[in-house]
């Protein structure tokens, strides 16, 4: 069975790690090659590193915090934010990410994604998906929203879903705007409709509070990993903590 992985997340702007609640509210919660060595040390699965103004300003990654993270870590990274071509793609690469996560470019430009598989292979190319309810009822929808979710598109959040994943994307990042950073869980039913409407990993994103939560997005939600950075950044649990849990709950899980 596969192992589990818990994915510390940073969003990065101007510098600087921020955490906000659906994503307004932003506030400081450090510098992010300190805390990508401090995640490291504490024994996380993997690493995401998002520049979330690059798309918004229209400007590129910052190679340069990417290259000196990776000088510093050795664990999986994943890198995404104003990733426009495969040129974005082969320089984020190079800087040191295993993975390059598109959200705004492949809704905009969905060869994208094919483009990629096709030069650096599946493996490395992951999807971003912002996911915000349209309805609550007994079918509820979900809409995708690109731009740091400051621009819904009408597209279905489970047929975008398909469509990435017969594009080549390798791996689905799965956020919920409603959810995140309140801490009062995951959208349960918007990660299992997802986890079983695709056949290649989902990482829930969006709402950790406890480490039942993350149980439950494993669990319920039959995500693949579970990606987290309020309860992280502030020292609500760590990285071991969260493990212990998982193991003691019969996650399998990487200690």
């Amino acid at each position: 069975m596969l192992t589990k992985r818990i994915i510390p997340c940073l969003d990065v702007q101007d510098g600087r790690v921020v955490k906000g609640t659906s994503f307004v509210q932003l506030r400081d919660a450090g510098d992010p090659v300190e805390l990508a060595s401090f995640y490291y040390r504490e024994g996380a699965d993997e690493l995401v590193f998002l520049d979330i103004s690059a798309t918004p300003e229209g400007r590129e990654t910052m190679a340069d915090v990417v290259e000196r993270i990776s000088e510093e870590v050795f664990m999986p990274l994943t890198v995404g934010g104003g990733l426009r071509s495969t040129i974005d793609m082969r320089r984020m690469l190079r800087a040191g990410a295993d993975k390059v996560a598109v959200n705004s470019a492949a809704v905009l430009t969905p060869v994208l994604i094919s483009d990629g598989a096709d030069k650096f292979g599946s493996q490395c190319i992951v999807v971003a998906i912002d996911a915000k309810r349209i309805t609550s009822s007994e079918k509820p929808r979900w809409e995708v929203y690109i731009y740091s979710g400051q621009k819904p598109t009408g597209i279905d959040v489970l047929s975008w879903a398909r469509q990435v994943v017969e594009l080549g994307a390798g791996e689905l990042l799965l956020t919920s705007m409603d959810a995140d950073g309140h801490q009062a869980g995951y959208d349960i039913e918007l990660t299992r409709a997802v986890s079983e409407a695709v056949p290649v990993p989902v990482i829930a994103s969006g709402g950790a509070g406890t480490l039942e939560d993350i149980y439950q997005a494993l669990i319920a939600g039959k995500a693949d990993a579970v990606l987290a950075a309020s309860i992280f950044h502030y020292g609500i649990y760590s990285i071991g903590e969260t493990k212990e849990y998982l193991d003691r709950r019969g996650i399998p899980i990487r200690i």
